[in-house]
């Protein structure tokens, strides 16, 4: 019987008991065979969740038969991970530098690329005291609340247009109690939620950036489960970035930071318009962890 098929569990007299390491070698190939590249990794997660453990705990007992309520449990999240919704969604919570964070379909799953963005953010304000940030398309807060726990900022504005993600981000800022005491939300696309004289010393976005026509090249997890108003953003995927670029240096302090994530072949793109626009003393052009070009970061005069 699968790892993933229906009934309790039962023994196959021929390859013995559902021990945690048959199950996790049994587990992966199935799901290897369905295209997940991450297979052996994502069953261990899966596994680790079913039995309200962590990974650490499955090595110390590989020997272990599972229960018939414990296979029951883990089959139906196999199967949801071999249709393959992602990882995040499944077990209800994804890392990002600091924090265990709340996140499902109505938000975007935070990458290590953003975690990037954050870092940039950082080190440009280093040595800076009681900050504001504004964070346009905060989806689950990742960023936001990041820059909160780790940075020099007394307020971050979290603005998006979904009321679902927006609902998302207050239950994680929520989670983290005091530490996020600082932390705002506003629902609208771009700067309409902001007063025409509202202005902050950093301005910080992962924007959509995919272009429409990439939709069929993305992996199923992305394209089918993802939602689409943060992935996507015109025929060059450059429809949000624009909006960013032209109107945000007029919500920034003198000396302040514009920190975008951009997607591949974009940062040159930015990087001429936001040099060009005449607002901004400085742009630079910083590499992800695979080192591509993936953030753009200028600063007003």
């Amino acid at each position: 019987m699968s790892p993933a098929g229906q009934g309790t569990g039962t023994a196959d007299p021929t390859a013995g008991p559902w021990t945690v390491l048959r199950v996790i070698r049994t587990g992966a190939e199935w799901l290897q065979e369905r295209g997940v590249e991450s297979a052996r990794l994502d069953t261990e997660h899966l596994l680790a969740h079913a039995l309200g453990t962590d990974r650490l705990q499955l090595y110390l007992q590989y020997d272990r038969p599972l229960t018939p309520d414990e296979l029951g449990s883990f089959r139906p999240l196999l199967r949801r991970r071999g249709g393959r919704e992602p990882l995040q969604y499944i077990t209800g919570r994804a890392a990002f530098r600091e924090l265990d964070l709340t996140v499902d379909p109505r938000v975007l799953i935070p990458r290590p690329e953003t975690e990037v963005l954050v870092q940039v953010v950082l080190d440009a304000v280093a040595g800076g005291a009681d900050l504001t940030a504004l964070d346009v398309g905060t989806g689950s807060g990742c960023i936001g609340l990041s820059l909160l726990v780790e940075g020099p900022f007394r307020r971050v504005l979290g603005t998006d247009p979904s009321a679902d993600a927006l609902a998302v981000a207050r239950a994680n800022a929520d989670a983290l109690g005091s530490a996020a005491d600082g932390f705002e939300v506003r629902r609208g696309g771009g700067f309409d939620p902001l007063a025409p004289d509202e202005t902050f010393d950093v301005i910080v976005s992962n924007p959509p950036y995919v272009a429409d026509g990439e939709a069929a090249g993305l992996q199923p997890e992305v394209r089918d489960w993802e939602p689409a108003g943060a992935l996507f953003a015109g025929a060059q995927g450059l429809d949000v970035l624009d909006v960013l670029a032209a109107s945000a240096a007029k919500h920034l302090r003198p000396g302040g930071w514009l920190a975008l994530e951009v997607g591949p072949g974009q940062a040159s793109t930015l990087k001429t318009r936001l040099d060009g626009s005449g607002r901004f003393a400085s742009c630079a052009i910083h590499r992800d962890l695979s080192g591509r070009p993936r953030i753009v970061a200028a600063r007003t005069a």
